[in-house]
């Protein structure tokens, strides 16, 4: 059993800054790749940022150079801090994981319950 717990969010003014965290529990053999997507109302899901085991990451092209995404492996846990808040950054934030359970069942996938990010003045 894999739980991904998030935190972090809430609720800030346009140009706040937030950091949300999300961290893997439980029966984990490797933690891959890991990642952070977002859901606004009445739009699909969409990635935001991923990065793989030994950093290398990847942004959504709406949050470059605003967004950072990190990890600490020893704490099986992802980062992403948020800067220059904008109202369109209003959305559930969604943590992802991909996670070896063991060597015969790889690559399985995770998700976080949410956190919500309210970006209002």
């Amino acid at each position: 059993q894999v739980h991904l717990m998030e935190s972090g969010g809430g609720l800030v003014q346009p140009g706040g800054s937030l950091r949300l965290s999300c961290t893997a529990s439980g029966s984990i053999f490797r933690l891959n790749d890991m990642g952070w997507y977002r859901q606004a109302p009445g739009k699909e899901r969409e990635l935001v940022a991923r990065i793989d085991r030994v950093g290398v990451s990847n942004y959504a092209d709406a949050v470059k150079g605003r967004f950072t995404i990190s990890r600490d492996n020893a704490k099986n846990t992802v980062y992403l801090q948020i800067n220059i808040l904008k109202p369109e950054d209003t959305a559930v934030y969604y943590c992802n994981a991909d996670i070896d359970l063991s060597l015969l069942r790889r690559g399985v996938e995770y998700w976080g319950q949410g956190t919500q990010v309210t970006v209002s003045s």
